[in-house]
């Protein structure tokens, strides 16, 4: 298209960019953090946990966020609602104002309601009625509780009321017990959310560079890291045994994928399937360690009056 003065090709105008500030992405994520630590000898164990948790979290949907911020023309409401109000880290799906979703069907918000209230039964019904002597166990039914209140129930009601508001944001648990192999529970099913960061930040980068075997291990260390950050460190003992779990997994994930795994079968069917049970739950105790359970869940258990 050539204008009618001068007969010279007209130029589109594109809108600047705002001027990239790399190290802006990652600032709150070590910031925030670092001053949780500095407030643990002032924080209950369980505060100091959910503190440094909160933060952490937060640190990391900035970063997301950061990433893609300009990528989309998406509204403020949105960019507010990603970073407070959806545990996903899957930024570009939950921006980007194009991307569609279905409303989700009543049943859904059946099931998701009906886990929301068996955690809270376990929590406030069946924790308390753990004999005195078995600590440990009221701590472990403790967590089942939490567990199924918050990831498999609050947020997936979460993820209802923003996929009927037209906004694609998947239930970060999709059926982790149906997982066909150990691959699948955690790349698949378990958690998507942290799945999407560590994939992102230090799986895909460390591929590129050094292969899938030491992109898959550091990626289940880096996994392991995190959660002797929110486990360990309130709790103040158990150091090592998180990380110990995770790198394990990593090993169970490539021996899934190798020869011997293949001709096993670990990939599908029943003994995929049990070969992740066996991997996933049998060494939970590493993760969850009797530290964590007596110095954190149970005062926290107290504290909701759930013990």
């Amino acid at each position: 298209m050539k204008t009618a003065a001068t007969g010279e090709p007209t130029r589109k105008r594109h809108q600047s960019k705002p001027k990239e500030v790399p190290w802006l992405g990652w600032f709150p994520l070590f910031v925030l953090p670092a001053i949780s630590i500095s407030f643990q000898t002032s924080l209950a164990p369980w505060c100091f946990m959910w503190t440094l948790a909160a933060a952490i979290f937060l640190g990391c949907k900035w970063q997301a966020w950061w990433e893609c911020r300009i990528s989309f023309n998406t509204t403020i409401s949105r960019s507010v609602g990603f970073l407070f109000a959806w545990p996903g880290m899957d930024a570009v799906a939950f921006l980007d104002p194009e991307n569609h979703t279905r409303s989700p069907q009543g049943k859904e918000w059946f099931w998701a309601i009906a886990k929301t209230s068996f955690g809270a039964l376990i929590i406030w019904g069946i924790t308390r009625r753990v004999p005195a002597g078995s600590e440990l166990l009221a701590g472990w039914v403790g967590m089942l509780g939490i567990i199924l209140v918050l990831h498999f129930g609050t947020f997936h009601i979460l993820s209802l009321l923003w996929r009927s508001a037209g906004v694609d944001a998947r239930p970060i648990m999709q059926a982790p017990l149906s997982a066909a192999s150990l691959s699948d529970f955690w790349g698949r099913r378990w958690n998507l959310g942290f799945r999407q960061l560590t994939h992102r930040l230090i799986f895909q980068p460390l591929r590129a560079r050094s292969g899938v075997v030491i992109a898959t291990l550091l990626s289940f260390f880096a996994s392991g890291v995190i959660h002797e950050l929110v486990i360990s460190l309130p709790a103040r003992g158990g150091y090592g045994l998180p990380t110990c779990y995770f790198v394990g997994q990593g090993v169970g994930v490539l021996f899934e994928r190798s020869l011997p795994g293949k001709k096993l079968g670990l990939s599908h069917g029943i003994q995929g399937w049990l070969f992740a049970l066996l991997c996933a739950g049998a060494p939970a105790f590493l993760l969850f360690h009797p530290w964590f359970v007596r110095g954190v869940i149970l005062p926290f258990l107290k504290f909701i009056g759930a013990r």
